[in-house]
């Protein structure tokens, strides 16, 4: 999801790092760091005619009812450079930040500006009393989480990852953070420019276009002066503050920071539920004659979007409720979904309250407190300044350390009902054991961990993480969706890379989207916040299915899918034109009557706004290539097979021959009904466009027919024919010379997702080592370990997905089984698939060399694949292999036995022309008959040791 500016970019420098094989571990750590970000999961949870409806973000993911199932993290480049920080880091990663001063500001107590952040500062944890313990006090021997970084793509920059850092587990619905001021869309910023509004428990991650998603229910630690209440900072502008720089620090399950006023916050969390460590420091309280307060903030989200709810609180029992109702983050506002929280006070008795209040006020100057009210129901005026209102509560006593006063809280959070909160925190945390409950957490993270195991020689770490989703089981006569936030980010790599080894996660989400479709008539594409959010492409919930189905044909009742059903949902969400394709579905009727979506089209069936011709033109055609391919896997009609592969085909209809470029033709143009073109520059919306008036985005004035790219990469984009595309652009050469042109002159996006095919084309045209130099200048000089090492908005792991399957060497056509390979950055790894079996990838004469700090390959480096075994068979081509070639249990048609398979990538510094011998070498292409003529593995050829293909040797040199 990208952030809410025009598409555009900056020039970004390549920046100094340790040795190669450090990088490799950087590259390692990145990878988990980025991926280890759980995507909340969008759920309904009322019955569908009777309440609004709901979601749970693809971060946040696990809708609370009574099961258990995790979560994880858009983004067009515009700016900001990447580090490759090869020091290695231990299990709780100490945030060293950026050098940026923060401005005093107002109301912010008597720490006004908080200082620069020095990369060399030692961090420590805010510890149980207050004081700050050194990270490495947490140290698990073997704890595989130390090495994740979670920080990484926390930075605010021109094209900021927006990675959420806080506590939370897999696909944990509860994602407990801070909520910093400003553009904050995970709620945690780790540049400390601006202050902080409290701690939330539920949060999104890696997207963007908003303020922010979700952020209810803040919870802010203050003092009262002389202990009045009247005295206590309860508004959002009066309580505001400043962290202490170097005090962040996190890892997988665990945050931790201390306030300018130096009050230490610990977090970690169930599925469900929260539990929150306060430490008041004795100095603080004397100085300011005050007991230990929090601020329970009811009405605020990040946003701002508050419509109603209601607040009861039981202050002998030292519980607090709180519901509200909040409009979407990114989607119509007439969408809103309802939250909920419990909140236990009292710590089974060994807390006592003393002084409270329920508040309200506005930033007009009202400012009042009851103490009265154990009841109130809110409705928000449709004029006037937002209510800011919830509880001020004091604490008589609390545990008490060296320190200071520490309060602990627990907390329920729930999409159903405020009673469901209770009951999921009394489930989750019965005993109040925060290390308990961290290091469950910590055990969580590791046990994904172990999903991919990776092998380097020079440091221990070995295992990878996985980015599975998990989401929530549906039950018959209640909606519960995945965030799916969004699909147009999602499909092209994460769900290809979930089913490398998470075959019954992947199944639960495709099931999900099966569900939307029986009780809401279409899959669901972007749901923000547990309601429809807004279509950015296509409709690619066809793409997630397919790829399911393509893979898992054979397990579909195992795994709980119903494969009838789920192409009965693709073919609808194809066929029967969408009320409204904002959110939901297709423009249909224009894109069957003509092949492509005209411009200036009177659509009289289907309501949407009438832009972005171009760019959903082309993912619809691609959405049908996945269905055709589906359609003959399933043994459906051969009609069926043929019409979608005719649609698929309907890309070439995008293209104008006469439209020119920096000396290239042929580019895609909006079209007119009558078959003309309306000619824009292709320029229009790329990084070298600087014409601030241009909108790239959703808007009503982008008027240039493509959604966050431009013409010179929408024109790139065909992965279902790729040969075609190559002959439709002018041949072979014309085509390696507009590619070169293409990285040269600065038109690709490597933030954007429309960009992420790209750099392995050169496959196409036979000379994958060019696929290879590019995916490695790519890492080099894009991604890195720095809180600014992801070049955009993560989109719910399509980044880290997209660096994932560039660390493992192979590049997926998503929606089938096919793959290119490219070329491992590491010298071996395993997949444990436990459905499929194991498969372990190993490097013959891997090059350290060939892994270096700017992505260039030295002289002599071996990083071009030579030859590809399959158990030691040679495998017919070194550009494309198959999902079955994998995992051949895949292919077998009663569920096959597990096998342990073993492929061997010979790599050379030679730079080898051509993919190999016949057809089956090459990269599958639709219209020279792949996918449909041969959709199954390319079955290894035997051969003995002197055989060898057709072949151009030259000597490495760069591109």
């Amino acid at each position: 999801m990208p952030s809410p500016r025009r598409a555009g970019g900056s020039d970004r420098r390549r920046l100094a790092s340790p040795h190669p094989l450090l990088l490799l571990l950087a590259l390692a750590c990145l990878l988990i760091s980025t991926l280890a970000q759980p995507n909340q999961r969008s759920f309904h949870a009322e019955p569908l005619h009777h309440l609004p409806r709901q979601h749970v973000d693809p971060t946040s993911n696990f809708l609370d009812n009574d099961k258990r199932g995790p979560s994880q993290p858009s983004g067009n480049n515009k700016s900001g450079p990447a580090r490759l920080d090869g020091s290695k880091q231990g299990p709780a990663q100490a945030n060293t930040g950026s050098n940026n001063v923060a401005p005093a500001q107002p109301n912010q107590g008597s720490d006004k500006a908080a200082p620069a952040q020095s990369s060399s500062q030692k961090s420590g944890v805010a510890g149980k009393n207050g004081a700050a313990r050194d990270a490495s006090d947490d140290a698990t021997s073997g704890n595989l989480t130390s090495y994740v970084n979670v920080f990484v793509g926390t930075a605010q920059n021109g094209d900021p990852g927006n990675v959420f850092a806080g506590g939370t587990v897999p696909f944990g619905m509860a994602k407990v953070g801070l909520n910093v001021e400003g553009y904050s869309p995970a709620g945690y910023v780790s540049d400390n420019v601006q202050p902080t509004r409290g701690v939330s428990p539920l949060h999104d991650s890696g997207t963007g276009s908003s303020d922010g998603s979700y952020g209810n229910f803040c919870v802010m630690p203050v003092t009262c002066k002389g202990n009045d209440l009247d005295a206590c900072p309860t508004l959002l502008d009066s309580r505001l503050r400043f962290r202490k720089n170097g005090t962040d620090v996190g890892r997988p399950g665990y945050f931790a920071t201390m306030l300018n006023n130096s009050i230490g916050i610990e977090l970690t969390s169930t599925r469900r539920a929260t539990l929150e460590r306060y430490t008041f420091p004795t100095s603080l309280l004397d100085k300011e004659g005050s007991t230990a307060h929090l601020v329970l903030d009811w009405t605020n989200d990040s946003p701002g979007t508050f419509r109603n709810g209601t607040l009861d609180v039981d202050w002998q029992a030292g519980r607090l409720k709180m519901s509200g109702s909040w409009r979407s983050s990114f989607g119509p506002s007439f969408f809103s979904y309802n939250a909920y929280q419990c909140v236990d006070l009292l710590y089974n008795g060994k807390q006592n309250l003393g002084n409270h209040a329920v508040f309200g006020g506005d930033r007009l100057g009202m400012d009042a407190k009851r103490t009265d009210v154990t009841h109130w129901t809110r409705i928000h005026p449709n004029n006037g300044q937002p209510i800011q209102a919830g509880v001020v509560v004091g604490f008589k006593s609390a545990p008490a350390g060296d320190k200071g006063q520490t309060v602990t809280i627990r907390r329920g959070v729930s999409f159903v009902s405020a009673e469901h909160a209770c009951q999921n925190m009394e489930e989750e945390i019965p005993d109040w054991d925060f290390d308990k409950v961290a290091g469950a957490s910590n055990d969580e993270w590791e046990d994904k961990l172990k999903r991919i195991e990776l092998a380097t020689d020079t440091d221990p770490l070995c295992l990878l993480f996985h980015p599975t989703l998990k989401n929530n089981a549906t039950e018959t006569d209640n909606l519960r969706f995945d965030g799916e936030y969004c699909t147009w980010d999602t499909f092209r790599t994460l769900f290809p890379f979930m089913a490398l080894s998470s075959p019954r996660d992947f199944a639960d989400i495709v099931e999900d989207y099966i569900d939307g479709y029986r009780k809401e008539g279409y899959l669901p594409e972007c749901r923000a916040n547990q309601v429809k959010g807004y279509v950015q492409g296509g409709n690619h919930g066809v793409e997630v299915l397919a790829d399911f189905a393509n893979k898992y044909r054979h397990y579909g009742d195992s795994l709980g899918v119903s494969l009838k059903e789920l192409y009965e949902a693709m073919v609808h969400d194809i066929d029967v034109a969408s009320p409204d394709f904002e959110y939901e579905g297709r423009q249909a009727v224009p894109f069957q009557k003509y092949g492509y979506i005209p411009y200036g089209y009177l659509d009289t069936v289907s309501v949407g706004e009438p832009t972005r011709e171009i760019s959903r033109s082309l993912e619809y055609s691609y959405g049908d290539f996945t269905a055709a391919v589906t359609a003959q896997t399933l043994n459906q009609s051969q009609a069926d097979v043929a019409r979608f592969r005719a649609s698929a085909l309907n890309y070439r209809k995008n293209y104008d021959h006469s439209a020119r470029s920096d000396g290239f033709s042929t580019f895609v143009q909006q079209r007119y009904a009558n078959g003309t073109f309306r000619r824009t520059d292709p320029t229009t919306c790329s990084p070298k466009d600087t014409d601030s008036k241009h909108s790239c985005s959703l808007q009503p004035e982008n008027t240039w027919g493509i959604y966050e790219s431009s013409s010179w990469e929408y024109s790139l984009y065909a992965p279902q024919d790729g040969a075609g595309l190559v002959q439709l652009l002018g041949g072979k050469d014309t085509f390696e010379r507009r590619l070169d042109h293409f990285f040269q002159a600065g038109y690709y996006q490597p933030g954007n997702e429309p960009s992420f095919d790209t750099p392995s084309q050169y496959h196409h045209i036979g000379k994958p080592y060019k696929s290879v130099r590019r995916v490695r200048n790519v890492i080099g000089t894009y991604f890195g370990l720095g809180t600014d090492g992801v070049p955009g908005n993560d989109d719910n792991a399509a980044m880290a997905s997209l660096l994932s399957w560039y660390l493992l060497g192979f590049y997926p056509v998503p929606g089938t089984r096919e793959m290119l390979i490219l070329s491992p950055l590491v010298p071996s790894y395993t997949v444990h698939n436990e459905l499929l079996g194991d498969l372990t990838v190993t490097v013959t004469n891997f090059d350290p060399r060939s892994v270096q700090r700017d992505g260039k390959l030295p002289s002599g480096a071996r990083a071009f694949v030579k030859s590809v075994r399959i158990d030691g068979q040679l495998h017919p081509s070194i550009c494309r292999i198959s999902f079955d070639d994998f995992f051949p249990a895949a292919a077998a048609a009663a569920g096959g036995s597990t096998v342990k398979r073993k492929i061997e990538i010979e790599v050379t510094s030679q730079e080898i022309d051509g993919c190999g011998q016949g057809e089956m070498a090459q990269p599958m292409s639709l219209s020279t008959g792949g996918f449909l003529g041969q959709v199954g593995a390319a079955a290894p050829a035997p051969a003995s040791a002197g055989q060898t293909r057709q072949k151009k040797i030259r000597s490495a040199r760069q591109p």
